[in-house]
C-alpha cells in the first residue's frame, strides 16, 4: 500500500484529501506545517507528498530542499503561471501541481498517475 503525506495548514483540506485518497486504498498521513512534515519524513516511508504552497512558517522552498527521494506535488489555491511553476520546480522530485479547489476524481487520478499505478 502506498503512503501519501498531505501537508496543509487548513484542516478541512487535509481531512478531505485524506478521506478521498483513503477511499482509493492509500495510506494517508496528515501534517499541518513544514517542520512537522520533515519530522514525519524522517520516521516514515512516504511515496508522495502533497504540499500546500502557501503555509505560515518555514518557506516551501526550504521544506522542499530537505525532501529527497520522495515525489512532491504542490497543492495551491492560487493560479500558478508556467513561469512560476518553473521557478518552483527546482528539484527533479517535484512532479505535479494540483489546483484547489479540486475535483475528487481528478485528484485521485493525478495521484494514481504520479505513483505509476
Amino acid at each position: 500500500m502506498k503512503t501519501i503525506l498531505v501537508v496543509d495548514d487548513e484542516s478541512d483540506i487535509r481531512d478531505s484529501i485524506k478521506m478521498i485518497l483513503e477511499k482509493k486504498g492509500y495510506n494517508v498521513i496528515t501534517s499541518f506545517d513544514g517542520d512537522d512534515c520533515l519530522k514525519i519524513l524522517n520516521h516514515s516511508k512516504i511515496d508522495l507528498v502533497l504540499l500546500d504552497i502557501m503555509m505560515p512558517g518555514k518557506p516551501v522552498s526550504e521544506i522542499v530542499e530537505n525532501i529527497e527521494n520522495v515525489k512532491i506535488a504542490y497543492v495551491s489555491a492560487i493560479q500558478i503561471s508556467d513561469i512560476e511553476k518553473k521557478e518552483l520546480s527546482t528539484q527533479d522530485n517535484i512532479v505535479d501541481f494540483i489546483q484547489k479547489p479540486f475535483d475528487t476524481i481528478e485528484l485521485a487520478d493525478k495521484v494514481k498517475k504520479i505513483l505509476g499505478e
